[in-house]
């Protein structure tokens, strides 16, 4: 047995910028065992699986080396770029655990995704993280904790203790902040996920949409993920949907021989 399996930077401003996704489009269905331990392999943030179900649609899955995830951006992107480089055409529509997803290529070149709002509310956190200071506001939404501090400085600044985020439970720890060069800025941290810094997270920007909307008046707007790597992500908020736009670049391309 054997598939085609790509490596490819999403949200990037080209080759090694953004986060890596791997991609593994086939005919069929694979095993949830056998996805894990490709994605265990792949040792990826994320690794998407994807197949057709009928023209335009596909149903689209996503693993970390570890756990299953319900909701992923970067290889949700990494997807699409995939999909269309291998003949598809159009609109894509993504069928997933969190519902029906789209994907378009934008105006200016870039992807387009459709995802869902995921607005955090507030709520006190489970314990203190003195590695954040005193944070402005804290709250979470279904799937992760999220963190509003004072300045962009002191975000680039952390050193995070992965122990205690870890003990937070749920997904991860997203820390957020006005920014100087783009609207706002963040960091994402899924220790509990095998992942500990996330390089660039889309589904944490589905909830950094609204928030920042709240606060800035603003439906469109700019976040940047400030990780060793990095990267760009344009959000417009639709009602209870979020515009997620940025670039994906191959870097990386094979066959997995099973």
């Amino acid at each position: 047995m054997s598939l085609p399996i790509y490596l490819v930077d999403a949200f990037a401003d080209g080759p090694f910028t953004g986060n890596p996704a791997g991609v593994v489009p086939s005919d069929a269905p694979l095993d949830d065992d056998l996805m894990a331990r490709i994605a265990m392999e792949m040792n990826q943030a994320e690794t998407a699986f994807t197949f057709p179900l009928f023209r335009g649609a596909y149903r689209l899955r996503w693993f970390t080396p570890t756990v299953e995830v319900d909701l992923c951006g970067h290889a949700t992107l990494a997807s699409a770029h995939v999909l269309w480089d291998r003949g598809a055409v159009g609109i894509l529509r993504f069928s997933t655990q969190s519902g029906t997803l789209l994907a378009e290529r934008a105006e200016n070149g870039a992807i387009a995704l459709d995802f869902p709002a995921e607005e955090p509310t507030a709520a006190p956190l489970p314990h203190d993280l003195p590695f954040l200071g005193e944070p402005i506001w804290t709250g979470k939404n279904r799937m992760d904790w999220f963190v509003q501090i004072a300045d962009e400085a002191r975000l680039r600044e952390i050193e995070p203790d992965m122990n205690r985020i870890a003990a937070l439970g749920m997904r991860g720890l997203v820390v957020t902040a006005r920014g100087k060069k783009t609207d706002f800025v963040s960091r994402c941290f899924y220790p509990q996920s095998g992942v500990p810094e996330d390089p660039v997270t889309g589904s944490a920007h589905c909830a950094l949409a609204p928030f920042w909307y709240d606060r800035l008046g603003r439906s469109e707007m700019v976040g940047y993920q400030a990780s060793r790597r990095g990267g760009t992500v344009v959000v417009t908020l639709r009602g209870d949907r979020v515009r997620l736009e940025g670039r994906a670049v191959t870097t990386m391309q094979g066959e997995l021989c099973l």
